[in-house]
């Protein structure tokens, strides 16, 4: 199978692949031994359950009901993105007899919503609000696999470690806090056989990142009060957010905010000329008059000197990716990135973190291995001739676009005369001057 997350391959007789599966649930309940065709991430699932004590013939639990779990939904974080996922998912459901299903880290369901009459029916297995489905509970179900793997997985009939579940057909996806990267829950679509398809697993996908860029507006990145905003990445003219004043600055201006908005504790001159000027012709005076201009555009107030160095905290968009990164939140650092930071500008310390945070991000694209990240990217004017991305792509989504983009590029580099040697990279070494001591950023 192309794709191991997805339960049942396009052409695949969804009866045969049924029977298959009772016949293998049943070796492994009753031998511990796992048979083909059982994909890899329900073999381990099935593992993970017996191990936890949980029993074919067991039934969730209702943890939380009425009061209890009022109070519980409506302070927790997934509830600001309800009314979106509702939204998204709701006419799905309805129109195709599904149910929408919500659940936190520990994989308690708090909210069940969509068809009625499938409603009811999962309602006799407990599928309600209130009711623990983790995989520790029940064993493999997509809600709870999908948050005790950190990915979005189907779950087809047999495949379901308990057997009241084995008629269903579910796929989930996890949400996740955007600033810290932390399991918030899962997004899950439940129904009959015909959610077995790449397109379920696809769309709850789609929904969870929306949740997560949701949140992130919402909350994550919200600067607290006093705080300016810089926005820097996908242009060459950053624009300064500061006491209700939007400040459009020129090339250079942008380039020096950028590098002081870094470094909070200051620069000094010779630190500065040589992070922003490849050029050692350029005097001291030159940078000095720049700073002057700047001065008179920002206020005396927002920029001291001696060292060089702004008077307020300063948030930028490249400081929100470079911390999702950090915390593993790859979906909501590829929502932040818009671009290349100041991709027209050759300021050396501007050119070392352009490339560190492009690189650090696309490396993370394509070790997270999601087909939608991989593609914005590689659609992306940034991302059009990025070889790496476009192999990692048509690893994942062979479709005959990609593997046709993905020739062209090969084509393109065996062509070139040294496509033998190792690419250039375009990181610039500071030169050495008196009163640098490291370079920069």
């Amino acid at each position: 199978m192309s794709n191991s997350w997805v339960a049942l391959e396009p052409g695949a007789d969804p009866a045969e692949r049924a029977r298959t599966l009772r016949r293998a649930h049943a070796a492994f309940t009753e031998a511990g031994t796992v048979a083909r065709p059982v994909r890899p991430v329900v073999a381990d699932s099935w593992r993970r359950s017996a191990r936890a004590g949980v029993g074919p013939d067991c039934t969730a639990s209702v943890e939380l009901s009425d009061g209890d779990l009022g109070a519980y939904r409506a302070e927790h974080p997934l509830a600001r993105v309800m009314p979106l996922v509702r939204e998204l998912m709701s006419t799905f459901a309805l129109d195709g007899e599904h149910l929408v299903a919500v659940c936190d880290a520990h994989g308690r369901l708090l909210w069940v919503e969509g068809h009625p009459a499938t409603r009811a029916r999962a309602g006799r297995m407990n599928f309600v609000p209130g009711a623990r489905w983790s995989e520790s509970a029940v064993g493999t179900n997509a809600p709870g696999t999908a948050v005790a793997v950190d990915r979005a997985v189907q779950v087809f009939q047999a495949e379901h470690f308990t057997r009241r579940v084995q008629p269903w057909t579910c796929a989930a996806a996890p949400v996740h806090d955007p600033r810290t990267g932390r399991v918030l829950g899962a997004v899950d679509i439940t129904g009959g056989d015909g959610l077995a398809h790449p397109h379920s697993l696809g769309f709850v996908q789609a929904v969870a990142r929306a949740a997560e860029s949701h949140l992130s507006l919402l909350t994550s990145d919200r600067p607290a009060e006093g705080t300016a905003e810089l926005t820097a990445l996908g242009r060459d003219e950053a624009q300064l957010h500061t006491g209700g004043r939007r400040i459009r600055l020129s090339r250079r201006h942008s380039e020096i905010l950028v590098l002081l908005a870094r470094h909070p504790e200051g620069l000094t001159g010779d630190e500065l000329l040589c992070a922003l000027y490849e050029d050692e012709s350029v005097t001291p005076v030159t940078l000095r008059a720049e700073l002057t201009r700047l001065r008179g555009l920002l206020g005396p107030e927002l920029l001291a000197s001696r060292p060089y160095r702004l008077t307020v905290p300063v948030e930028s968009d490249v400081a929100v990716v470079e911390r999702r990164l950090s915390a593993g939140a790859v979906t909501a650092a590829a929502a932040a990135y818009a671009g290349p930071l100041l991709p027209a500008s050759q300021a050396p310390a501007v050119v070392r973190l352009r490339r560190r945070l492009t690189d650090g991000l696309r490396t993370a694209l394509v070790a997270h291995r999601d087909p939608d990240l991989l593609a914005d990217w590689a659609h992306a004017p940034w991302g059009e001739d990025d070889l790496d991305v476009w192999r990692a792509l048509a690893a994942i989504r062979p479709s005959a676009a990609v593997r046709s983009r993905l020739t062209a590029l090969e084509s393109e580099l065996a062509a070139r005369p040294d496509h033998h040697r190792p690419p250039r990279t375009a990181t610039l070494r500071p030169r050495s001057r008196p009163g640098t001591p490291h370079p920069l950023p």
